[in-house]
């Protein structure tokens, strides 16, 4: 009988004993020390004291994979003050705060609560989100604090960064000075409130690299094309004066996180259990391209081109010596001044990463006509495309700055319609467009040669006739190759003037063997080119007859326009 009272009462007290080791709570009062630890209740989570390495020299608190090896951290509470021994314990304590205490009982760390809780606990949750809440509350607005709330350098699924577009306050990733410090390194992702709301990374507050403005799908500056297969993606949300981002798993058995290392580059991975490693979905920066505004403002960068850097049609470069050095800084300007009316127009640069969206302005209700007439009308608007490219394309997006840090994406990007003045739209300048303009025009070059082989032959037959240079005649080509009749029409010098405003040398085309060749427009609006004959040309009867008989061949029974006597 006795030992049955003492084994009831070591059961009794076994069940009351907080086991921390299985738990996932602790409750006021209570505290975690040396390699105790709270696990997650499904088990993917674990929380406590930890060292890197087989040290035990630094101690910090935090929380990590449980089941994945190496160990992977995923928050830390005392980033910056690791404890020096072994001797340390985390408290929850009176309700107010968390707090990490030495072997002296000194603060190291602590997180104040936003309230007071009459039966707090801190729990860790399946998210990974250690919370401090009341013991019968499991709402997650109810929480008196999360770790969510202060990210490290990794981002959960549910975590949010948030940023305030009043008080200028942001939640933002921060990387470790390295692998193996998680002390708050130098680099930051977060969400930039000015304009249109963008991902970015900066290094001490300079900016490094664009994610980009939120498209519909996810950040334009990053494909992302296999990520809905894993996650929800809730966008940039816009709450009154707040900002904030955050994702979701679409199945629980997905293990998934985003990180920011300590490189600054900015990395999702998703757990492969056959593997039993971690399997990169996306990083950025991950090209020379995607480095901020490499190529200045008011131009395109390519990776696929040699230089990566060109100048957006319409626009020249604005130091051609830097440009050669492969130094593309001091970007593009344009080569027209706008005209700031109707007569402007906007050339389209298809499948590219939007530019900076910190000068901008967006309407989530207009179509792409309507954002088209609004930049228009705006003589400051330099740029427009949709807001959101989901269902074809919705919304406004206007830029009123010189467009910068933009690169070519993969076909089906979205695209960018720049403003330009309207001489700039019958020609984009780069090479492949001058190919087909060159190609279109082959028959208008036959045209233009044609004309001034007939000038030739006007001058030649009126100097051997000796006629009136002013007199208008039909003569026939049989005069040049019998059985073939060309009717060759003549017009008179006056006419011929006018048409080349006198000859003027703004109208000067270039100069053959026969003399200088002019551009001209008659009265009906057809262009000519007139060949103005030199009587210091060196070219003999048969050689021009040779000619005349040649072009005729080609040309047939087309008539063409001639003039004119020699220059004197």
């Amino acid at each position: 009988m006795e030992s049955f009272k003492v084994l009831l009462l070591v059961s009794l007290l076994f069940y009351f004993t907080p086991r921390l080791n299985a738990l996932d709570t602790i409750s006021a009062g209570q505290s975690l020390k040396g390699n105790e630890t709270l696990i997650s209740q499904a088990g993917t989570f674990e929380a406590g004291f930890f060292s890197f390495g087989d040290s035990n020299s630094f101690l910090h608190f935090g929380v990590w994979y449980k089941n994945i090896s190496p160990r992977t951290v995923v928050w830390v509470a005392n980033r910056d003050t690791p404890l020096g021994n072994s001797s340390c314990v985390l408290q929850l304590k009176n309700g107010r705060k968390l707090a990490i205490l030495d072997s002296k009982g000194a603060t190291i760390w602590a997180s104040n609560l936003s309230a007071t809780a009459r039966k707090p606990v801190m729990q860790l949750l399946q998210s990974g989100n250690l919370v401090v809440k009341e013991a019968n509350s499991s709402a997650a607005g109810n929480f008196l604090w999360q770790s969510f709330d202060y990210p490290g350098d990794t981002l959960l699924p549910g975590m949010r960064l948030r940023s305030s577009k009043v008080s200028g306050q942001i939640t933002s990733l921060t990387s470790w000075r390295n692998t193996q410090d998680p002390a708050i390194g130098p680099y930051s992702f977060f969400i930039d409130t000015h304009g249109l709301p963008q991902a970015v990374i900066t290094y001490g507050g300079t900016l490094l690299f664009r994610a980009g403005s939120w498209n519909g799908y996810f950040f334009a500056g990053i494909p992302s094309n296999t990520l809905n297969k894993y996650f929800n993606f809730t966008g940039i949300v816009l709450t009154g004066t707040n900002v904030s981002y955050r994702y979701e798993i679409l199945s629980s058995s997905i293990i998934s996180r985003f990180i920011l290392t300590s490189t600054g580059i900015v990395q999702s991975f998703l757990w492969s259990d056959q593997t039993e490693s971690w399997q990169l979905l996306l990083a950025g920066p991950g090209d020379q391209c995607d480095n901020y505004a490499i190529c200045g403002a008011n131009a395109n960068c390519d990776v696929n081109n040699s230089p990566i850097c060109e100048c957006l049609h319409g626009f020249i470069l604005m130091s051609l010596e830097k440009w050669n050095s492969l130094n593309w800084s001091g970007g593009c300007v344009r080569r027209t001044k706008l005209e700031c009316d109707s007569r402007d127009g906007f050339l389209k640069v298809p499948s590219v990463k939007l530019p900076n969206t910190s000068h901008s302005w967006f309407d989530v209700k207009m179509n792409l006509k309507q954002c088209e007439n609004k930049c228009l009308k705006t003589c400051s608007c330099t740029a427009y495309a949709y807001l959101d490219v989901r269902d074809g394309g919705s919304g406004c997006l206007l830029w009123f700055s010189d467009i910068v840090d933009m690169r070519t994406l993969s076909p089906g990007a979205q695209d960018l319609y720049v403003k330009v003045a309207a001489s700039e739209l019958g020609h984009k300048g780069n090479k492949k467009l001058l190919a087909g303009i060159l190609a279109g025009s082959i028959s208008l070059i036959l045209v233009i040669i044609v004309i001034v082989t007939g000038v030739v032959i006007l001058w030649w037959r009126m100097k051997l006739k000796k006629k009136d240079k002013n007199k208008t005649k039909i003569w026939s080509h049989t005069d040049v190759k019998e059985n073939e009749d060309i009717d060759i029409p003549i017009f008179d010098f006056s006419t011929i003037a006018k048409a080349t405003n006198h000859f003027s040398i703004t109208n000067k085309l270039g100069e053959g063997g026969f003399g200088p060749v002019y551009k001209g427009t008659l009265t009906n609006g057809q262009e000519i080119a007139v060949k103005r004959l030199s009587n210091n040309s060196g070219q003999g009867s048969e050689e021009f007859l040779n000619e005349v008989a040649l072009i005729a061949n080609l040309v047939g029974q087309r008539l063409y326009t001639i003039a004119l006597p020699p220059i004197l």
